[in-house]
């Protein structure tokens, strides 16, 4: 006897079934992914790190170059002028020198929800994008980083990828 969960396919039980792919392993598959991401941009833009390897670096919520040229904020709330419930991306450079903000969300989506997921990531922090320009006076940009369960990735992610500072 065939059931629901005996005739989906390797990619569905993978990105879907709970038993598979529980909470937490989503949250460490993010964890990590953000880590590695927030140690090679402290790399790139000259934060003095303790640690040699991604991993073993644990990420501090406000970073700041030496020549103070660069601010890093993690898992930071931003506050504004106005409620915007989506106010808190996975990571922030404000480049001070050039005037920019890139605000960074990761996410580990279904590999059939890639695409999907990098729309809406842009269109969550659309709001934010705007106070953020308003209040900062930066030139600021959505970057989602989305990775499927099985390392699906869209045709977008390396130019995103790329224009994030450090070598990913």
């Amino acid at each position: 006897m065939f059931t629901a969960t005996t005739t989906t396919t390797n990619n569905n039980n993978k990105s879907a079934c709970p038993v598979l792919l529980a909470k937490e392993q989503y949250i460490q598959r993010h964890d990590s992914v953000c880590a590695q991401l927030h140690f090679n941009i402290c790399k790139e833009t000259g934060v003095q790190l303790d640690k040699k390897h991604w991993y073993e670096h644990v990420s501090k919520s406000v970073e700041t170059s030496q020549e103070s040229k660069v601010t890093i904020l993690w898992n930071q709330q931003i506050q504004t002028d106005r409620t915007i419930p989506n106010n808190k991306p996975d990571i922030i450079i404000c480049d001070n020198e050039k005037g920019t903000c890139m605000l960074i969300d990761v996410a580990i989506s279904g590999d059939r929800n890639v695409i999907k997921k990098e729309a809406e990531k842009i269109l969550k922090y659309k709001d934010l994008t705007i106070d953020i320009q308003c209040m900062w006076n930066v030139k600021t940009k959505v970057i989602p980083v989305i990775i499927g369960t099985t390392r699906t990735i869209s045709k977008s992610f390396r130019k995103h990828v790329s224009n994030i500072p450090g070598k990913h």
